[in-house]
């Protein structure tokens, strides 16, 4: 009797030791990657809730459930040419001419919808098989003739923008029919009530799977894993979070179909960079391309994938920025598109270095420009601080990230 009670003592002893393995033990492996300059999107997170503290605190329309519709439609345009930015980032390289390339984008529905009569998804397509084409020269000009990126891309800046110019002609633009499902797409349409919170479910549930998939396999290996609670608790708060999102932007509009499509779009990269061999590949080149060649990987058909992606996203982006607009003009993807763009990849914790990124680096870095002029818009102020403050922001994203960077190699994790 005395050894079954010794057994049970031992036993909710160690039990008591898991659990607080679990939380404690979370919470200190987090702590310790920090410190060793693994933020990963802590400082972007942070960064975020300041901005929208201090705008809300001057004006508290900022956070209501129409002005945050208003701005996920706006994140959406410019979100997807830097989430193509990101993959050429992740390599070390540079894509300059991904604003010409979404004008041009912008320009070739008009001109092959509209004006020409061809269907709407063959503009499109054609708009996104063009893009692909010019990253693919692109990375050829590098590949085979060793022409810096830097180079190349601005070269591309200039042909494009006089290509654009020239398919809209003397006009300057050509207006998208109102009343079609594109325009509707860019300005009007929402995600039904049921489909968003079923959508918000989702990826806790998808976290959960999947990291206990990932504990089991590491087990059997004899690796360390992660604990069963702090999984738990990840996605039992990932989960609260996006519902009460969900039904925060649902006492406005809801959620627009266009941001919906960004989110698809980041989360297909995101399994891209991080489950395929393809995903790999590209962090090891932009770690070191030529230990990456050493070791059988492809590199340069890595650049072409790299840059052809990047040019393909940056034509949908011109394409989703003229349904937004309900037009084509010589004004799309001019302006501030091409620096917002690359800024947004890099703020939201892309490394300039190569080697390092996230697809979610697009989404939580657009988010927090298009805050920033939506804030300033709302407060009546001129774009000129706009411009300062998000030169400021990226100046501080790249000051975090190259110290994050000293820390790694500080600490064996570069």
């Amino acid at each position: 009797m005395s050894q079954k009670l010794g057994s049970q003592q031992l036993d909710r002893a160690d039990a008591r030791v898991t659990h607080a393995t679990g939380l404690s033990g979370t919470i200190k492996a987090f702590w310790d990657r920090v410190k060793s300059g693994d933020l990963g999107s802590l400082p972007v997170v942070v960064g975020l809730a300041i901005i929208w503290t201090v705008f809300t605190a001057l004006n508290p329309i900022f956070l209501s459930p129409n002005n945050l519709v208003n701005l996920l439609f706006d994140c959406s345009t410019t979100g997807v040419i830097a989430l193509g930015i990101v993959c050429v980032l992740m390599l070390g390289e540079i894509d300059l001419s991904v604003g010409s390339m979404s004008g041009v984008g912008s320009a070739l529905v008009g001109v092959i919808w509209v004006n020409q009569g061809v269907p709407l998804p063959v503009a499109i397509g054609t708009a996104v098989a063009l893009g692909a084409l010019i990253g693919a020269v692109y990375a050829t000009l590098r590949n085979r003739l060793g022409m810096p990126s830097f180079v190349s891309t601005l070269s591309g800046l200039l042909a494009l923008l006089g290509l654009q110019l020239y398919m809209l002609g003397a006009t300057g633009s050509i207006n998208l029919p109102y009343g079609s499902k594109m325009v509707e797409f860019g300005q009007l349409m929402i995600l039904p009530a049921w489909l968003s919170y079923t959508l918000a479910l989702i990826p806790g549930i998808v976290m959960l799977v999947v990291g206990r998939s990932t504990n089991a396999r590491r087990r059997a290996a004899n690796l360390s894993a992660g604990s069963s609670s702090g999984l738990v608790l990840k996605a039992v708060l990932t989960t609260i979070a996006l519902l009460a999102i969900v039904a925060y932007l649902s006492l406005g509009r809801g959620v627009p179909w266009m941001f919906a499509l960004f989110v698809a779009l980041v989360l297909t990269m995101n399994y891209a960079l991080t489950r395929t061999q393809w995903g790999r590949s590209m962090k090891a080149v932009g770690g070191n391309a030529e230990a990456a060649r050493r070791a059988g990987i492809n590199v340069r058909a890595i650049y072409i994938s790299a840059f052809a992606l990047c040019s393909s996203l940056a034509a949908l982006g011109g394409v989703l920025s003229a349904a937004r607009l309900a037009s084509s003009s010589q004004q799309a993807g001019t302006g501030d598109v091409n620096l917002n763009a690359i800024a947004a990849a890099v703020i939201g914790g892309t490394s300039l270095f190569g080697g390092r990124g996230s697809a979610f680096s697009a989404l939580l870095g657009i988010i927090v420009i298009q805050s920033i002029a939506n804030g300033l818009t709302l407060l009546n102020l001129s774009s000129s601080l706009r411009y300062m403050i998000t030169g400021a922001v990226l100046a501080i994203a790249v000051i975090v990230d190259s110290l994050a960077r000293q820390s790694r190699a500080s600490h064996g994790r570069a």
